[in-house]
């Protein structure tokens, strides 16, 4: 098995480039990330508020919502 020697200047140069270059995609796709669970709990938010709002029209109509069955997910 050969082993490997010591890493010159330059060669350091070149790897710590490559790691710099390596952490700014992590810390992109770290943020793309947040962004996009941020949405997620958004988007659950507002179907909750939705189902509210029916809720209301329906009780100022003073009447019951239709019955209707949703599919399971399975």
């Amino acid at each position: 098995m050969e082993r490997r020697g010591t890493f010159d200047d330059r060669q350091l140069d070149v790897l710590l480039d490559r790691l710099d270059g390596i952490r700014t995609e992590l810390q992109t796709l770290n943020r793309r990330l947040d962004s996009q669970e941020g949405m997620l709990r958004i988007a659950g938010e507002l179907a909750r508020l939705n189902e509210s709002l029916e809720a209301l029209a329906y009780a100022a109509l003073g009447r019951q919502p239709p019955q209707v069955r949703r599919r399971g997910a399975g």
